[in-house]
């Protein structure tokens, strides 16, 4: 396993990240599966959000926490004020700390390691959002927070706030990065750096530890789609484009090379970004995250992660 640091949280963060969306009480079996043989691969962090699956995920990880007695190993990440089903916005101290509650019962823990805002609303000045969970932050319900799909110019802006008043400040950032370049977001609201040199550059600068959601792509590279198979309107609208069919060309090619699956290969370039990403990965059977956790064995040359994203 390779592993990364964030402060204020812990310099043991497996930078494979296991998501969470599939997780339930009705699924037990599954999720325990899961989380078990991640963790005997030296996995440390879990990904959820109260949005995922109701809140069941939460409850599904609470349980397992509660029978494996694993709470001091893993670092735990969840989010919270997602927009409303209705599209309203919900990033207001009243909805930040009615989620943080919910997701506090639900794990059935004291504090969350890492706090994420799952949306933003640009509307909302960072002022009251920054000051809300340093409140939590200093109530000991979590212990270091960051932003989901917000802009590197609103986590600059809260930042600089942060610092101006002798707050703590956003400490991590999960927007979408992957080999494969989305023409638009997968889902609205939502925030990719793939393919944008702005804000890598920011990243970069800044040293912003940056954990990339959706990070095979929605399963581009799995081999389930081609330029004549047009059945998912969704993979369709944000993936099919001339470029990204010749990354997956590459991804091919260079599997053939390495004697592995695509798969891994799409994985690897991520582990291999210089910006040492954390990759969250949302594996639905254990074959699936076999396949993922096989991508921790292949080693790519700065040439061939340049080569992989068109860059040569």
């Amino acid at each position: 396993m390779l592993y990364g640091s964030v402060p204020g949280v812990s310099d043991r963060i497996s930078r494979l990240v296991l998501g969470s969306l599939i997780f339930s009480p009705e699924r037990m079996e599954l999720t325990s599966e899961l989380l078990d043989r991640f963790v005997a691969a030296g996995g440390t962090a879990i990904d959820t959000a109260r949005v995922y699956g109701r809140g069941t995920s939460e409850v599904a990880i609470g349980e397992w926490l509660r029978r494996r007695g694993r709470r001091d190993d893993l670092v735990i990440i969840t989010k919270g004020a997602h927009h409303a089903p209705d599209g309203t916005r919900r990033v207001t101290p009243a909805a930040i700390a009615e989620d943080l509650m919910q997701s506090l019962a639900a794990l059935g823990v004291e504090t969350i390691d890492l706090y994420f805002l799952h949306r933003d609303d640009p509307a909302m000045p960072v002022g009251p959002i920054v000051e809300c969970l340093n409140a939590h932050l200093e109530a000991g319900r979590i212990r270091a927070f960051g932003a989901s799909n917000w802009t590197h110019q609103r986590i600059a802006e809260a930042n600089a706030y942060a610092a101006a008043h002798h707050l703590r400040g956003f400490v991590a950032s999960s927007p979408n990065l992957a080999l494969a370049v989305p023409t638009e977001p997968m889902w609205p609201s939502c925030i990719s750096v793939a393919g944008d040199p702005e804000a890598l550059a920011w990243y970069r600068a800044q040293r912003l530890p940056l954990f990339a959601w959706s990070s095979q792509a929605s399963g581009f590279f799995s081999g389930r789609f081609s330029p004549e198979d047009t059945g998912d309107p969704n993979m369709v609208r944000v993936y099919y484009r001339p470029d990204n069919w010749e990354r997956l060309r590459r991804v091919r090619e260079m599997a053939a090379r390495h004697n592995t699956t695509p798969t891994r290969v799409a994985l690897a370039w991520v582990l291999h970004h210089p910006l040492h990403p954390f990759a969250l990965i949302g594996p639905r059977t254990l074959a699936e995250l076999e396949d993922c956790l096989g991508a921790l064995e292949v080693r790519l040359t700065p040439d061939e992660v340049a080569w992989l994203n068109l860059e040569q």
